[in-house]
Formats: C-alpha cells, sequence, structure tokens
C-alpha cells in the first residue's frame, strides 16, 4: 500500500477508520483520498483497506 507516497506493508485486514486512528490521525480533520476517489467520512468503519491500495491523506491546520 502507498500512503502519501511512502510504501507500506499491511499484515492484517483493517478499516480506513482503525488506519487512521492507529497512525492518530482525528478523522474529523482530515480529507482521506483512495484509489483517486474522495472517501466520504462515513464511509471510514466500512473500506477495508487492501495492499494495493494508494491512500492520500490530507490534515487541515487551524492558525491564524
Amino acid at each position: 500500500m502507498q500512503v502519501n507516497g511512502e510504501k507500506l506493508v499491511l499484515t492484517e485486514q483493517i478499516s480506513l477508520a482503525k488506519f487512521l486512528q492507529q497512525r492518530q490521525y482525528r478523522a474529523e480533520r482530515v480529507v482521506v483520498e483512495l484509489n483517486g476517489t474522495i472517501v466520504p467520512k462515513a464511509s471510514y468503519d466500512e473500506i477495508i483497506l487492501q495492499d494495493a491500495d494508494v491512500l492520500e491523506i490530507v490534515s487541515f491546520v487551524g492558525g491564524g
């Protein structure tokens, strides 16, 4: 799997929601693109990541 340009190997099946949680992303502060398509937040629990997937995660940061 490729995440933000970095190659990773999935050792077990994992949902997108769990993957984000393990990597300490806050789901409410990210936008996820999976294989070229934006993923609705309501689908994060349902999507099971595959080793061939390409994932882009964009975090929003507040500031002033």
